[in-house]
C-alpha cells in the first residue's frame, strides 16, 4: 500500500450529515462529501493486511484495496477505471448499500473499518464531475437481440452488459420511468433520481433501448415477447410484500409500505400518480411494522411529510448495541442499527407483536400488541394499545409476483417461490430464458441484484456466442 502506516496515524472520519431539524424540510440528499484530501488520507489508512477480507463481505467483487491506493495517490480516474470494471453503478451503492465490506475490514476489529462506501462514492462522483465516463461500445454489433424485462439494478447491470458486447439489447418496464425499487422504492432524501437518469442516458447512447409502461404479462403478451428475442432475462425484482393477516387488516390506513413510499417519490419526481387515493402522514399518527431498511425510508417519509409522531415496532428482540467480534467478523453481525430516519424522530419498540387492529367509520385508530420473549412466545400481562391513523407495513417480500408473466410463462419456481435459476448460468425452466436478482433469489440488496445482472449477463453471453470475455 501507498502508506503502509496509515492505519495507525490516521483517526476514521466518514461523512456526517446536516442537521436533522433541516434535512426534514426537503427531500434532497443530506449526506455532506468529504474534501478530496479527506477522502485521500482515509484512502491512506487501507492496510496492507495480507488477506483483504472486505473482498469477502463485497458480492460484485470490488478490487477494494486497489482503488484505496489509487485514492491515495491521487490516481482518480485510473481507482474510477478500477471500479467500474466490477461495478456498474458504483454511485448507487456509495449512497445506498450498507457496505458490508466495512464490516468485514481488518480495522473493523477495533471498529475503526476504513470508510469504503464514502471512498466509492467519492470516486464515482468526481469521475462524472470530471466527464470520465463516457458512453462505451467497443464491439461490432452481434445481431442477436436480447430482451430484459425489469429496469432494477440487476436488469440495468445486465443491459449495459451486454449492449457493450454488441448484443442488441431491449430493456421492458411496467412505470413510466426506469429503475425499479432504486426509483419507486428507496427515497429522494437517500438517493436523487438524476443519477439513475444520468445512467440511462449512458445506457441509451451505448445501445440499450427502454419501453415504458411495458407491463409484460399483464398489457402485452409474455410467451410472443419471448418468442421475438433470441434471449430473455426476467429481472422483475420481489414485490409480493409479506401482509399481516389480523383482525380489522380491512380497516382503512393500513398500506404497504410500497404503496405509500412509491406515491412520494412520485410527487418529487413529478410523476402522475397510479392511484387517485393519496396516502399522506401529515398530522397523523403513525405506526410502522417492520425494522428493517424499508421500514426507516417510512420514517423518514412520514416525518418530511408532517405526521404528529412515528412509531416503529419490530417482533424481534432488540439486537446488542455492539456484536461480539471474536464470533462474527468478518460475516455481516447482527447488532442495533440506527438509521438517520430513526435520528429524525422515530420512537423504536422490539419484541412487539400486533395481534389486531381496531378503528371507527372504517379507519384504522388504534393497535392491539403483545409483548413476546425471545422465543415468540406471548408474555401474559403484556397486552398494550398504541394510538395510529396510519400503519404502514414493512415486513419484507415474500417472492415476486406471481400473477401476469410468470405464470402466463409457467416458469418452474423453487421451495420459496423465486424463479428456479442457478448461480451457474442462471437458466430458467424455458429454453433461451433466464432471471436474475431478486426474481431469482429473493429480496436482497442492490449490490447484490448489480452481481447477479452482470453474471446473468455473462450466462447470456456465453448461451448466444458460445464464448464470452464478459466477467462474472
Amino acid at each position: 500500500m501507498g502508506k503502509i502506516t496509515g492505519f495507525l496515524e490516521i483517526e476514521r472520519q466518514d461523512r456526517k450529515y446536516t442537521p436533522a431539524a433541516d434535512r426534514v424540510r426537503h427531500y434532497n440528499e443530506f449526506v455532506i462529501p468529504l474534501s478530496a484530501e479527506a477522502v485521500k488520507n482515509q484512502a491512506a489508512r487501507c492496510m496492507n493486511c495480507g488477506i483483504p477480507f472486505c473482498h469477502n463481505g463485497c458480492p460484485v467483487n470490488n478490487q477494494i484495496p486497489d482503488w484505496n491506493d489509487l485514492v491515495y495517490l491521487g490516481n482518480w480516474e485510473e481507482a474510477s477505471r478500477n471500479l467500474h470494471s466490477t461495478n456498474n453503478f458504483p454511485e448507487f451503492t456509495g449512497r445506498v448499500c450498507p457496505a458490508p465490506c466495512e464490516a468485514s475490514c481488518t480495522l473493523n476489529l477495533e471498529d475503526t473499518p476504513v470508510t469504503i462506501k464514502t471512498i466509492e462514492c467519492a470516486i464515482v462522483d468526481r469521475a462524472w464531475e470530471n466527464g470520465w465516463l463516457k458512453p462505451e461500445s467497443f464491439r461490432e454489433k452481434t445481431g442477436k437481440k436480447v430482451a430484459i424485462i425489469g429496469s432494477g439494478p440487476a436488469g440495468l447491470a445486465a443491459a449495459q452488459q451486454l449492449a457493450r458486447v454488441g448484443h442488441n439489447v431491449h430493456v421492458f418496464e411496467k412505470n413510466a420511468r426506469a429503475g425499479g425499487l432504486l426509483r419507486y422504492g428507496i427515497p429522494d432524501f437517500k438517493m436523487e433520481k438524476h443519477l439513475i437518469d444520468r445512467r440511462i442516458a449512458q445506457m441509451e447512447a451505448e445501445g440499450v433501448t427502454f419501453h415504458y409502461g411495458a407491463h409484460i404479462g399483464v398489457t402485452q403478451d409474455a410467451q410472443q415477447l419471448v418468442d421475438s428475442f433470441d434471449a430473455v432475462i426476467l429481472a422483475g425484482g420481489s414485490e409480493k410484500p409479506r401482509d399481516l393477516p389480523v383482525p380489522g387488516r380491512e380497516l382503512g390506513g393500513i398500506h404497504f409500505a410500497m404503496e405509500f413510499l412509491p406515491q412520494q417519490n412520485r410527487r418529487v419526481g413529478k410523476e402522475p400518480q397510479l392511484d387517485n387515493r393519496p396516502i399522506t402522514a401529515e398530522g397523523k399518527h403513525v405506526v410502522v411494522i417492520g425494522g428493517g431498511d424499508t421500514g426507516s425510508d417510512c420514517i423518514g417519509t412520514s416525518v418530511r411529510q408532517g405526521a404528529l409522531s412515528v412509531e416503529q415496532l419490530e417482533v424481534m428482540p432488540k439486537p446488542p448495541e455492539k456484536e461480539n467480534k471474536l464470533l462474527t467478523w468478518p460475516n455481516w453481525p447482527l447488532k442495533l442499527r440506527t438509521s438517520s430516519s430513526h435520528m429524525e424522530g422515530a420512537d423504536r419498540e422490539f419484541s412487539v407483536l400486533t395481534k389486531s387492529f381496531s378503528g371507527e367509520n372504517g379507519q384504522v385508530k388504534k393497535l392491539h400488541c403483545v409483548r413476546v420473549d425471545g422465543s415468540m412466545k406471548e408474555i401474559p400481562g403484556s397486552e398494550f394499545e398504541l394510538k395510529a391513523d396510519l400503519v404502514l407495513l414493512a415486513m419484507g417480500f415474500v417472492s415476486p409476483v406471481h400473477e401476469g408473466m410468470l405464470k402466463a410463462l409457467d416458469v418452474k419456481m423453487d421451495g420459496r417461490g423465486n424463479v428456479d435459476a442457478n448461480v451457474m448460468n442462471y437458466k430458467t425452466s424455458i429454453p433461451k430464458v433466464f432471471s436474475a436478482g431478486d426474481m431469482r433469489r429473493g429480496q436482497s440488496l442492490v449490490v447484490w441484484a448489480i452481481r447477479e445482472g452482470r453474471q446473468a449477463a455473462h450466462a447470456v453471453d456465453q448461451f448466444l456466442m458460445g464464448s464470452t470475455t464478459l466477467p462474472r
